[in-house]
């Protein structure tokens, strides 16, 4: 009995977290609207790195010290070849999505990318699948629900494939991949220091390319020094932790569905910090989001 509520509480809280890293993505879009005026994507994506490499950084040290002063072992890493291994390959798969997104996004509209990228809500448990991880009927109904609820959201014309559509629709793969690699790496490394890590190598290789094919200007920086401080520290530091602290030892499937909410609350939040209104397509959208993530939550009967 004991240990039922101890994993109840735990499944609790890691579904908040999930929520809780949706909310600050989902406001983040705010944050990066500013930041695309004055400064090129891929000099963003290292900048914002920059700032969650150094404060994961800090926060592992800390910890560790915390551990250390209570007796405890100072991290939960099994080996330090695991952790590097994590973090190239969650590192490397994020850095990709992020580059596939933005590429898409010179030729497609922000609605189609904003519905492809969430596609990885539904091949998730597809991929899963092929990794022998048993998806519930109850899952595959909330997928259907929020890939529905995400099209009400986010697609306001005509869906046509382009070019930029086949790079988000590489987005969401290897969104997907990243997804499954972190459930896969955090049974045997530190959450932390596996977030950590992975932002080693987001800033490693998006700052190669910006070097390459970009020409950033320090007025530009220092106009979005704001929107870069933010998606930095909330939106890439802390989020991205959550989103691990989260998975582990939990369903990825559900955990995505939580992840999607970020639709949602970015729809909200234009709504309420840049004044857009929704309508009722979008009223219909959040509901059906929330409807997902609901039965995505309830607890699957058992067979007497």
């Amino acid at each position: 009995m004991g240990r039922s509520k101890h994993m109840e509480r735990s499944s609790i809280r890691q579904s908040s977290f999930a929520v809780l890293a949706a909310l600050i993505w989902g406001t983040t879009f705010v944050a990066q609207s500013v930041g695309a005026e004055y400064v090129p994507a891929l000099a963003f994506i290292a900048a914002r790195s920059i700032i969650a490499f150094v404060f994961l950084l800090i926060l592992c040290l800390i910890l560790r010290q915390v551990r250390r002063s209570r007796g405890k072992p100072a991290t939960s890493t099994r080996s330090r070849k695991d952790l590097l291994t994590g973090g190239f390959c969650c590192g490397t798969a994020l850095a990709l999505a992020s580059f596939f997104q933005q590429k898409g996004l010179e030729t497609t509209s922000s609605g189609k990318a904003g519905f492809i990228t969430a596609l990885y809500i539904v091949l998730v448990p597809i991929f899963g699948i092929f990794l022998k991880k048993r998806v519930p009927k109850a899952v595959w109904f909330s997928v259907v629900l929020a890939a529905a609820g995400l099209y009400c959201l986010c697609v306001t014309e005509s869906f046509t494939i382009s070019s930029g559509d086949i790079c988000v629709v590489l987005c969401a793969f290897v969104f997907t991949c990243q997804i499954l690699l972190v459930d896969h790496f955090v049974t045997v490394v530190d959450g932390i220091e596996l977030s950590c890590c992975q932002f080693f190598f987001v800033t490693l290789f998006s700052l190669a390319g910006s070097l390459a094919f970009e020409q950033p200007t320090l007025e530009g920086f220092g106009i979005a020094a704001g929107a870069i401080l933010y998606a930095g520290f909330f939106s890439s530091g802390v989020a991205y932790t959550l989103q691990i602290l989260a998975q582990k030892g939990s369903n990825p499937t559900v955990i995505s569905l939580l992840l999607s909410l970020e639709s949602v609350f970015a729809t909200i939040s234009s709504a309420i910090i840049l004044g857009d209104r929704l309508n009722g397509k979008e009223y219909f959208g959040c509901a059906l989001m929330l409807a997902a993530v609901v039965l995505a939550q309830l607890p699957e009967k058992k067979n007497a």
